[in-house]
């Protein structure tokens, strides 16, 4: 079957990566792809948000699945687009329509569906331009850790974690009065913090029933020890040491099975991934977040370790019929390294040769911000190549890993040195 990837990064390489193994693939387009995906599938030079042009293309190539890769098409309306014409509503779609979005889309939006489901998270209050005065003095109220979102989509960087008031109150002004982050800090919300650590869980779901796809840690920020500001993803492992079968029996029960609860109840149609990032507080779960698709670069650990036709899975979830639907998985682990430009999460530069791409047989390199130039392949974005490697055991993967990213060379290239080293201390 004809199938279209939608998106450009880490997460659809891997998509297309894991795709074109499948005995259903017949032709792969990916819109707009990268330099990787160039080597598995046609790149359709169409932007995420076209969705005329998407439309078009889905009829012209007769496609027969559409994977949404990114968040910005789902939360401007991509499904809704396609089910206002006869001829694409036909077509399966992985990934929610606009309502269903907003669990990622809007910070308060999530935080209100999980409090009226009783799905456990953190207490937190949400404050617009005009309540500046009042959030300051909700801040002088509140103990320290201090956590400020942004309501809307910021790229992963509208989350600010501090012990320390006055810089809650100058991120909120920045956020609120001028306008830091754009329509993205309309709204703030001002949250308890939770002390813990971090687990990503993923779900496939129909809107009925669901898999859960194997769990991840990432690491958010740009320095080592977590330091520095929040990027997109630094890197990322699976499986993880501390989620046991008893912390994930409490996550079934207490989070995945009251948001999908929660979807039926409150008449959202739901057919895609749910990305669920988890804090573990003393084996306890609470959510802290939704996205309404899979995580990028955890998505480069979680499908390696995939031992199921992932083209079943994903054509179960657009028709509707995840019901009999089992996931198979890889014992081994895997470990990610994201490779980024110079001043990433910041200013940075593009066009840089990316120098030995060709040498490394033991890892998969998938690229985020790349094109092709000519014969060579050059950096054009932030994040622009993951190195992921698979072993018996976290230090095995993590050195293979870490190997195949020395391998790799271009002007201003960071990674951080230290992922996964934190689950290697708990056992891991």
């Amino acid at each position: 079957m004809n199938i279209l990837i939608i998106g450009s990064g880490g997460r659809e390489h891997a998509f297309a990566w894991k795709i074109k193994q499948s005995k259903y693939c017949g032709n792969l387009f990916v819109a707009p792809g990268n330099a990787g995906t160039a080597s598995l599938a046609e790149n359709v030079p169409l932007a995420v948000d076209d969705f005329a042009g998407l439309g078009n293309l889905c009829k012209e190539k007769r496609i027969e699945l559409i994977v949404v890769g990114p968040e910005v098409p789902l939360v401007k309306g991509i499904r809704d687009f396609f089910e206002k014409d006869p001829a694409l509503k036909k077509i399966p779609m992985v990934g929610p329509g606009k309502v269903g979005a907003q669990l990622e889309g809007s910070k308060d939006f999530s935080k209100q569906f999980m409090l009226r489901n009783n799905v456990p998270t953190s207490q937190a209050r949400t404050f617009q331009a005009n309540q500046f005065e009042e959030a300051l003095r909700y801040i002088d109220s509140c103990k320290p850790p201090l956590v400020l979102k942004a309501d809307g989509l910021a790229a992963g960087k509208g989350v600010i974690i501090t012990e320390d008031p006055e810089e809650a109150k100058t991120a909120l002004k920045e956020m609120l009065l001028e306008k830091k982050f754009g329509e993205a800090g309309t709204k703030v919300l001002i949250e308890e913090f939770l002390k813990g650590i971090e687990l990503s869980v993923f779900v496939l779901t129909d809107g009925k029933d669901y898999v859960i796809l194997p769990e991840a840690k990432d690491y958010k920020r740009i320095g080592e020890g977590d330091t520095g500001p929040n990027t997109g993803g630094m890197g990322a492992v699976s499986p993880v040491v501390f989620a046991d079968q008893e912390l994930m029996k409490k996550v079934e029960d207490r989070v995945i099975k009251t948001t999908i609860s929660g979807l039926k109840k409150e008449n959202i149609p739901y057919k895609g991934f749910i990305f669920i990032g988890i804090m573990n507080v003393d084996g306890e779960p609470f959510v802290i977040e939704y996205n309404a698709r899979m995580g990028d670069p955890e998505t480069q650990v979680v499908l390696p370790r995939i031992k199921s036709d992932l083209v079943e899975l994903l054509l179960a979830a657009g028709r509707g019929e995840l019901q009999k639907s089992v996931i198979e998985t890889d014992n081994q682990y895997a470990v990610t390294i994201s490779m980024v430009s110079g001043g990433y999460p910041g200013d940075y530069e593009k066009g840089k040769e990316i120098k030995g791409l060709e040498k490394s047989r033991q890892s998969l390199f998938f690229h985020a911000g790349t094109k092709k130039k000519e014969n060579s392949v050059i950096t054009d974005g932030g994040r622009v190549i993951s190195a992921t490697a698979m072993g018996p055991d976290l230090a095995t993967a993590r050195s293979q890993a870490y190997d195949s990213a020395s391998q790799l060379s271009w002007e201003g290239l960071y990674y951080r040195k230290d992922i996964g080293l934190d689950l290697l201390t708990l056992g891991g």
